[in-house]
């Protein structure tokens, strides 16, 4: 494919990846409205199968075959319904795609490129055809590049070099300079930001502790504009009195860190963000059973997730304050864990009665919000983690569940996971259960009671001010995917990059 007006923004593709990850996205190609010769195309089609002035083009240069295909297999036009046509001369392969009969907003976008990427092979090149969209916002190409790029990922660092598939150029078709523009400065620095947080998520524990993600995350800041990292070693984190995040990681023989980037895009009071960091979660003392105990390689999701936000807000030079607080250890059996009765002492001051070493998640975010509140003096504090089945169980892997300290600040949040693609549910945090942790020999202990969703949040919430808004996250049901969507393939999700980015730019809107 060689179009005359063909702007190539394929200079985020190979950036994406962690040292030695595959993971990257495919070349896409704006401003051109010329469509190929051959090769594979997707096209979208309105419902009842209409084609837009491109997709006409195409019939043509099809004979009628494409229509025809489409009228006789009776295809609806509804919206992520597919139909796939090999062998249309002279195109290798034909993707229809249906986008349904409503205006279609960001997340409509995200889903379509995102179904694209799930029906189509870009490896020989691809061409998107996409002039029948009814899109009620601007940029509508880059969107849907954007969901390509989430739905196209794969983790394949590790498979040998006859399993990789090679992406080829992806030339979005009827697209303009302005798609061309908001891909390069904004959405294409969110699709790295997610494939940073996938890539930390699928890396095994044996190529990934608290110093090797410190590093990795620093290599992706590299060069990036208003941005201070500051990395606590366990020196450190004993210097300051965070007991809890220092027990969590004693047991291991990778020390603890805190990783915090601070990206100054605004003189306002920052948003500050704290993720849960465990590398590898075996449970500690209280050790897990051996049935999908790998999944816990993936419990550094929270922090992932942070990393992922703050970089997208950075690159694209958010008008916004934000600072991202990672507590990372790796809880592991050994004789210098903590054991179950054992009494921490967290950076406020208060104890903690340690009653499962599995009730892990807590105990680094009992230190690291307090640690954003007294460094930082936050004007809003989310922390995000992957911290109990409890929360699983509850909303299944549709929503993440959100807990706050009023209705008012969950049903926002409610609002934007639908803006952002990531749905979340509330859950309650009543006085009660504050009253459960209580501890006959420490101020609190670290379980207890029911619901044990609400009861984690109620741990990290005694070292959070009660006049901070204060959001948390609990990603344990949507952070791995054992079935695809439209946008997160199989595997890690890198869930609560969109979440978070889409809380920044409404802050940011707010404070202009």
């Amino acid at each position: 494919m060689t179009p005359s007006r063909l702007f190539n923004a394929g200079f985020l593709a190979g950036t994406l990846a962690l040292s030695g990850a595959a993971a990257a996205m495919p070349d896409f190609s704006f401003n051109t409205d010329e469509l190929p010769d051959d090769g594979d195309v997707v096209v979208y089609v309105t419902a009842g199968g209409g084609l837009g002035d491109l997709g006409r083009e195409l019939d043509e240069a099809t004979g009628g075959r494409l229509s025809g295909a489409i009228e006789v297999m009776e295809f609806s036009g509804e919206f992520g319904e597919t139909l796939t046509l090999p062998a249309v001369a002279p195109f290798r392969q034909v993707v229809v795609i249906g986008a349904g009969d409503e205006a279609l907003g960001t997340r409509d976008l995200h889903d379509l490129g995102g179904h694209a990427a799930m029906a189509a092979d870009d490896e020989d090149g691809l061409a998107i055809v996409f002039d029948a969209l009814d899109a009620a916002v601007d940029a509508a190409g880059a969107h849907l590049a954007l969901g390509y790029a989430l739905g196209d990922y794969r983790f394949t660092t590790y498979k040998t070099v006859d399993d990789i598939r090679d992406d080829g150029e992806v030339v979005l078709v009827g697209s303009g300079r302005a798609d061309q523009r908001a891909f390069e400065t904004d959405l294409g620095h969110l699709a790295e930001g997610i494939t940073l947080a996938r890539n930390l998520g699928s890396e095994p524990g044996n190529t990934l502790w608290p110093q090797r993600f410190v590093e990795h995350v620093q290599a992706a800041f590299e060069d990036v504009d208003d941005v201070t990292i500051t990395v606590l070693d366990a020196d450190d984190i004993r210097a300051r009195g965070m007991g809890a995040l220092m027990g969590v990681g004693q047991g291991s023989i990778h020390d603890p860190r805190l990783l915090v980037v601070q990206y100054r895009g605004s003189d306002d009071a920052p948003i500050a963000l704290a993720g849960k960091g465990i590398t590898f979660d075996t449970g500690g003392i209280s050790i897990k059973p051996n049935e999908n105990m790998w999944y816990m390689k993936s419990d550094l999701s929270g922090a992932a997730a942070v990393a992922g936000a703050v970089l997208a807000a950075a690159k694209r030079e958010e008008n916004v304050h934000v600072v991202g607080v990672m507590p990372l250890a790796e809880n592991m059996p050994s004789q210098d864990a903590i054991r179950p009765g054992d009494v921490l002492t967290t950076m406020s001051g208060k104890t903690v009665e340690i009653m499962s070493t599995d009730a892990e998640g807590r105990l680094l975010l009992v230190d690291a919000v307090y640690y954003a509140q007294q460094e930082f003096e936050p004007r809003m504090l989310l922390n995000i983690a992957t911290l109990t089945g409890s929360a699983a169980r509850a909303t299944g892997a549709e929503y993440a569940a959100v807990i706050t300290r009023d209705l008012p600040l969950s049903l926002e949040m409610m609002e934007v996971g639908e803006a952002s693609g990531e749905d979340v549910w509330p859950l309650p945090l009543h006085p009660n259960h504050f009253t459960q942790i209580e501890s006959l020999i420490a101020d609190i202990k670290n379980t207890g009671g029911s619901p044990g969703a609400s009861i984690g949040a109620a741990v990290i919430g005694i070292n959070v001010a009660e006049d901070l808004p204060w959001v948390h996250l609990d990603i344990a049901g949507v952070d791995w995917r054992d079935e695809a969507t439209p946008t997160a393939p199989v595997g890690h999700a890198g869930w609560g990059v969109r979440f978070m980015d889409e809380l920044l730019r409404r802050e940011a809107d707010q404070a202009q």
